[in-house]
């Protein structure tokens, strides 16, 4: 027991500093990406190191759901390549320690990790995102450090637009300066001209102050709403002119209650809260606007107008308006005059458009509030699903170090980035397909869970029964088992036979086997037809059944005397058992792939292709027995065999 306590220990101690490592640099990497995301709005703001650091540290508690599974993930792998690769593993393996044991303290912490990523993501990471977020909407909406450049028109300023020829750096003077002030509209422009000027902001850095020297002002008079095409203007010509820019040079962080109120914001008991409200809001609603539909204006119930409003409906006869029975259109429009039916038809349209216009708005509404909806039960499964992800990059992650046997970061750092980004493709697509209401909320937001689980479960069975599932010899033998890679038999004469064979049995086991195959093409003589390869195929048993036939009969008569008849036996083909002769054994399955015609149609070519090699090879099967039996039974060869 003390020996296991151990174990656990040194696997903890050899987990938990590779953990940390990757965790943070996978973070460094997320945050990263962020910045860059985001550079446009944080440069040339003149904004402070305090605030760039808190910004910093919430986009980093914010970015933990992506770098936490991942750093699992590589820890993990490189953990238990470490082990196998130090041989570490087989020495637990053979004092009797199984690899689920080995892996015993790691899935405790890790549970442990996916136990306290719930807690995070449903306590500390809504008001990291809302600092975030508002941190981020306050620096958009801050004013640009202003910088302005010599010999080009500066714009930054809100309604306004710089010209400096020239710059003084050491006294602060601008030279030839020319200032387009369309604050007003384009039709009420002003437009400065000065010799210099001086630039400062006010004390409480909400105006920009420029004191102008030596230079004259234009102003357009026109009134936007004139029309006159005369348009006046007024000339002024100054020596000294003080001009105030609203221009707002602080930074005013906003407020963050309205963030709070976003989905981003919400735990889980506030989003079930929200979801339930938004669901009761959309059923009341939708009954209404159902209710409106059968008993609106428009209603047309039993084949006729149930209720009709229009001026030219009062011209209808009153027999025809007092009937209790649906008004019939045709009849009621009948009984009208040229005008009255304009009238109708005039005010039908109006009535129409109205409806419409009526129900696309509250359409729309509904849209949003479908939109909202899905956005929270979003948020919400975003609370459990990092946990199931941690867990499974666990369960992917320790079996594929232990298989691959790999340590250090070259190997398992590859292969747990492409495992990433499988899941990261997986779970984006099955976000935006939820979001665009597109899929159930709760398949897209499961999606990467129930893919890759399976995964997990198949490479830890694979660890625990030390299967070779990245052992290439596997793979080639498989693919040799579906292609059919042809092979050469080899066989030598023995200079030394200790078993002798009888000459007529040798006749009577090659005249069985040539009939046999004989027999097998005779039934085969024509091409299979689509229909009947995928419905009936080629007997794959009695195939077997030749082949046995065949190796035995080659290994009886390796032990022949004869040499000639020996070095026959090469010329045997080595018949191969291809799924291609009948690729489907059960009827449904046969019916669907002969249906699905992509799929069926290439299948059925290389399949009469591979027939044909497999006739060929049995006519060589027939060929060779026939030679063979004739070197036996020829007379004046020389045969050294006993007969018995």
């Amino acid at each position: 027991m003390r020996i296991i306590k151990r174990l656990h220990w040194f696997v903890l101690k050899s987990f938990l500093p590779l953990f940390a490592m990757t965790f943070f640099i996978v973070l460094f990497i997320v945050l990263m990406q962020f910045l860059w995301k985001y550079i446009d709005d944080l440069v040339g703001k003149g904004l402070s190191l305090e605030v760039l650091a808190e910004l910093f540290f919430y986009a980093a508690v914010s970015m933990v759901p992506m770098a936490l599974p991942l750093a699992i993930l590589l820890a993990s792998l490189m953990t238990f390549g470490n082990f196998g690769e130090k041989f570490e593993l087989t020495a637990m393996k053979a004092s009797g320690i199984s690899l689920v044991r080995v892996m015993a303290p790691l899935i405790v912490l890790i549970g442990g990790i996916a136990v306290g990523a719930f807690f995070f993501q449903n306590n500390v990471l809504p008001t990291a995102q809302v600092k975030m977020w508002t941190l981020l909407f306050s620096m958009k909406q801050k004013s640009p450090e202003l910088e302005i450049p010599e010999g080009v028109f500066y714009d930054k300023i809100p309604g306004y637009n710089l010209f400096v020829k020239e710059k003084d750096k050491e006294t602060g003077i601008l030279y030839d300066v020319m200032i387009y002030d369309v604050s007003r509209g384009g039709d009420q422009g002003t437009i400065l001209l000065a010799d210099s000027a001086r630039l400062a902001f006010t004390p409480d850095n909400r105006y920009l102050y420029l004191h102008l020297y030596q230079g004259e002002q234009f102003e357009n008079l026109r009134d936007q709403t004139s029309r006159d095409a005369n348009v006046p203007f007024r000339r002024e010509t100054f020596f000294d002119k003080q001009v105030l820019i609203p221009f707002d040079a602080n930074f005013n962080r906003l407020d963050d209650n309205s963030m709070r109120k976003q989905y981003v914001g919400k735990n889980i008991s506030e989003l079930h809260h929200t979801i339930d409200s938004v669901n009761l809001r959309l059923d009341s609603i939708g009954r209404d606007y159902t209710r409106e539909l059968h008993n609106g204006p428009l209603a047309i119930l039993n084949g006729g107008l149930r209720s009709f409003s229009s001026p030219g409906i009062q011209s209808a006869p009153d027999e025809v308006r007092d009937k209790k029975s649906p008004l019939i259109l045709d009849s009621l429009l009948s009984k009208l005059d040229d005008s009255g039916r304009r009238m109708v038809v005039e005010g039908a349209m109006q009535s129409i458009r109205r409806e419409r216009d009526d129900f696309e708005f509250k359409g729309a509404t509904m849209a949003d509030d479908r939109k909202i909806l899905r956005r929270h039960e979003i948020e919400l499964l975003k609370k459990y699903t990092l946990s199931v992800a941690c867990l499974i990059m666990f369960f992917i992650g320790a079996p594929l170090g232990a298989i691959i046997r790999k340590g250090g970061i070259g190997t398992p750092l590859v292969i747990s980035v492409l495992l990433f980004l499988v899941y990261y493709i997986i779970d984006n697509t099955g976000y935006k397909m939820a979001r665009d209401g597109r899929w159930i909320v709760w398949i897209g937001m499961w999606l990467s869970t129930a893919i890759l689980a399976p995964l997990g479960i198949y490479v830890t069975y694979k660890a625990m029964n030390d299967s070779s599932v990245f052992d290439k010899d596997l793979y080639i033998s498989l693919l040799k088992k579906i292609f059919g890679t042809r092979t050469s038999r080899k066989v030598s004469y023995k200079e030394v036979i200790i078993n002798d064979i009888s000459e007529n049995e040798a006749i009577s086991r090659l005249s069985s086997l040539r009939e046999r195959a004989s027999a097998y093409v005779q039934r085969h003589t024509s091409a299979q037809s689509y229909i009947t390869y995928w419905m009936r195929g080629y007997d794959t048993s009695e195939l077997k059944e030749i082949s046995s036939q065949l190796e035995a009969d080659v290994a009886y008569m390796a032990d022949c005397r004869n040499p000639m008849a020996v070095n026959k036996l090469i010329d045997y083909p080595v018949l191969r058992i291809l799924w291609a002769y009948h690729p489907a054994r059960r009827k449904w399955l046969s019916r669907t792939l002969a249906t699905f015609f992509p799929v069926g149609i290439p299948v059925w070519l290389w399949g009469l292709h591979s027939q044909k090699v497999l006739k060929q090879d049995l006519r060589r099967i027939v060929s060779v027995s026939d030679s063979i039996i004739s070197i036996l039974t020829e007379p004046n060869t020389t045969n050294t065999t006993n007969v018995s």
